[in-house]
């Protein structure tokens, strides 16, 4: 037996308008039902459709209610930063104290300050060759994000524990002298190319600013 063309089976139904409205198994296989009114309704369709939309509504808001106590977090963790790093006492301890918000405050295998030559560098900072700063950025960016090999080696000693990094243009004293601050992290996706620089740049910036306070030659 051949099959209707979908607008006869539609001619058909027209011409027999009882036959659903006597039929509730029908019209229960179909999804419908017959209303108080003897109209065809699509309550369950309409049902589950409403049920999905609030479910994804739901979902929704819990992942943004995540997203912002994420975000309230590190700016509370930022401020905590900041007013660490505005209690050092000299370059070489602001490096130190860089170093340590970054593991106690958040979570990371530590933090490198990196200078280029010519000129004197801070002990407790690391010494890059002249366009080293150029070359971990990938150009004249100003920060970096990822799992990038060659910054690994900044970290030392640590350097096997570091599988991401963030990484920040300084020029604390010269506009014609650059540098980094490297932020290193155990987990291969703790940093990562999709992430804003946002907060890494505030941290170089604060870095920068509090470092011009010991001029060096």
């Amino acid at each position: 037996m051949s099959a209707m063309p979908s607008e006869a089976i539609k001619d058909w139904l027209r011409e027999q308008p009882d036959l659903l409205h006597s039929d509730p198994e029908l019209l229960a296989q179909l999804g419908l039902r017959v209303d108080a009114a003897n109209v065809v309704d699509f309550g369950p369709r309409a049902l589950e459709k409403a049920k999905a939309g609030k479910a994804a509504e739901s979902r929704v808001r819990k992942e943004l209610e995540v997203l912002a106590k994420a975000n309230l977090a590190a700016v509370s963790q930022t401020q905590g930063a900041v007013l660490d790093l505005l209690e050092a006492r000299n370059p070489s301890d602001l490096g130190r104290r860089m170093d340590e918000l970054a593991t106690l405050r958040f979570g990371l295998v530590g933090a490198v300050i990196a200078l280029e030559e010519p000129g004197r560098v801070p002990a407790g900072w690391m010494v890059l060759n002249q366009g080293g700063a150029d070359s971990l950025l990938g150009g004249p960016r100003m920060a970096r994000l990822g799992e990038l090999d060659r910054a690994f080696p900044l970290f030392g000693d640590r350097a096997p524990n570091v599988r991401s990094v963030a990484l920040a243009r300084i020029r604390p004293w010269s506009s014609d002298r650059d540098g980094l601050i490297a932020f290193g992290s155990a987990d291969p996706e703790g940093f990562v190319p999709q992430m804003g620089s946002e907060l890494v740049g505030f941290l170089a910036r604060v870095f920068e600013r509090i470092a011009e306070r010991w001029p060096i030659s």
